[in-house]
């Protein structure tokens, strides 16, 4: 047996097929891959260059997104669900460099993500971070283990950065969203972004990255993606290419395949 074929048996971990968590991080420019994520991240490079403009906008957008919910809304807790492998700006040194204080759990259920886990458990003195091995689609696992760090009596960042893309159904990705919204309190804050069908080459680069053996990835229309905050106040601008949800430069690509925004949990009766 290969070494590499060793640590995959021990750690569950499968490096003969491309995983959406690495192939992103490559993207990204990380390290946290195998030549298999490798190999589809250079096809996607150069046929669907577009592809990349996504992964890229997506992580500033996460880091503006983050930093609104610190600054403007008072959050000093997150719970990431999906959260992949850790890269540069993850949440909570976003989180913590805007205010020290702020306590946050990720959730994920790739098996490397447990390996790295220890990377994204720093945290500044004052505050928190812990992380649960759950999927997207048990809702209650996730919130019953996340309440060992947050307190639900406070306001929540809920962060779904590109991940209910793995749940097929877009009924089944709304009654995730619902149910995960019920237990956080008014105040809360909504920070989703998804992959969307705008352009043909996402449609085709997306197709072809399902054809390499990974766990599909389902890019949803707009409408689609705005439908999920539907009980939420949406923050200015709205769900809008995430280049262009409050953008830090003069001239934001707007030609992004992504559409993401921030919604909050209004008090009952102001809905």
């Amino acid at each position: 047996m290969s070494q590499n074929a060793a640590d995959d048996h021990r750690t569950g971990i499968d490096s003969t097929v491309p995983h959406s968590a690495r192939f992103w991080n490559y993207l990204l420019g990380g390290k946290e891959n195998y030549e298999v994520d490798r190999e589809i991240g250079d096809y996607v490079r150069e046929h669907f260059p577009r592809m990349v403009t996504v992964a890229r906008e997506s992580r500033l957008f996460l880091g503006r997104a983050v930093r609104y919910a610190v600054e403007q809304e008072g959050i000093r807790q997150f719970l990431d669900v999906g959260t992949g492998l850790p890269t540069a700006d993850n949440t909570h040194e976003i989180a913590q460099r805007c205010a020290p204080e702020a306590r946050i759990v990720y959730v994920d259920n790739d098996p490397l993500d447990l390996v790295h886990a220890r990377a994204l458990l720093t945290s500044s003195p004052e505050g928190a971070t812990n992380y649960v091995h759950a999927d997207v689609r048990e809702p209650a696992v996730i919130l019953r283990e996340a309440a060992a760090t947050l307190d639900f009596a406070q306001p929540i960042g809920l962060v779904l950065m590109g991940v209910l893309g793995h749940v097929a159904d877009t009924d089944e990705a709304a009654r995730i969203v619902a149910e995960l919204l019920e237990a956080l309190p008014p105040g809360s804050v909504l920070v989703h972004y998804e992959g969307t069908d705008t352009h043909e080459e996402m449609v085709a680069a997306n197709d072809q990255y399902a054809t390499s053996g990974a766990i599909p990835y389902v890019v949803r229309t707009p409408d689609q993606v705005r439908e999920l905050f539907r009980d939420l106040e949406l923050v200015e601008p709205g769900v809008v290419p995430v280049s262009l949800w409050r953008p830090e430069v003069d001239d934001p690509r707007a030609d992004v395949d992504g559409y993401g925004g921030v919604g909050r949990k209004p008090a009952p009766g102001n809905d």
